[in-house]
């Protein structure tokens, strides 16, 4: 498989892409794009809730290598990605203690492939992500991850909260990564079912993610600066587990 990201361009060629099911990471719309064939493109997307951007014309020719590109270019992912549903049943069947990651809208590539990779070595079972407001899976994405991309299932789902739902319905504890509680990752029982939370750079994890949680946990911070990077955070909840788990 490939690590590069494809391009395709023109409108009907998007159309059919989508209806054939391929894995769409976005989609570039040329601003003031109209016409009947654009509406039925604008319906198509909207019916799979892929992931928008409206760019000027200039970006689309630089995506498309100048083609023919009718104002739509579309960036097909690299990888398959997982149905959350059967990773689920797969998991729980298995003789290991289940351990998800899910990824509330997290917006740098640089950061997930990280993210990736870590998972990857810590043994997780499937990253979850949302399919609106998220990082892609790019080249740049699979580079970053040391080619873990490939290894760890990686689920899209339309809510983060729909996830949520499924996880606890199925006995798993989740836990979010928030300074926004008292109680510290050490107090924390990672040594179950569990599913991780890690929220987008800029945000955290969202509110209203954060009423649905089991446990809230944060990593104690001793310097001047309020925050770790959230991939270092990340690799700190990953690795509190292991050292649970391997005890």
């Amino acid at each position: 498989m490939t690590t590069e990201t494809t391009n395709i361009f023109g409108i009907r060629a998007i159309i059919e892409a989508i209806e054939s099911g391929s894995s769409i990471n976005k989609i570039y719309l040329q601003k003031g794009l109209r016409g009947n064939l654009f509406y039925e493109l604008d319906k198509v997307i909207k019916q799979n809730k892929i992931a928008t951007s409206t760019v000027p014309v200039e970006k689309l020719n630089r995506l498309s290598k100048n083609n023919n590109h009718q104002g739509a270019v579309a960036q097909i992912s690299p990888i398959e990605f997982f149905d959350l549903e059967e990773l689920l049943e797969k998991t729980l069947e298995s003789d290991k203690t289940p351990l998800f990651l899910i990824l509330d809208q997290l917006s740098d590539v640089r950061n997930f492939g990280a993210i990736i990779r870590t998972a990857e070595c810590t043994g997780v079972n499937g990253i979850i992500i949302q399919k609106n407001g998220s990082a892609p899976v790019n080249a740049e994405t699979i580079k970053t991850s040391a080619g873990a991309a490939f290894k760890v299932p990686i689920c899209k789902v339309d809510h983060i909260k729909d996830a949520l739902f499924l996880l606890q319905a199925s006995n798993i504890k989740t836990v979010a990564a928030t300074e926004k509680t008292e109680n510290s990752i050490y107090d924390i029982n990672f040594n179950q079912p569990l599913a991780i939370i890690m929220g987008s750079e800029h945000r955290g994890v969202n509110p209203s993610v954060l009423k649905m949680v089991d446990y809230k946990a944060k990593l104690p911070l001793f310097g001047e600066i309020a925050s770790l990077n959230v991939s270092v955070a990340c690799g700190a909840f990953l690795y509190e587990t292991v050292r649970q788990r391997i005890k």
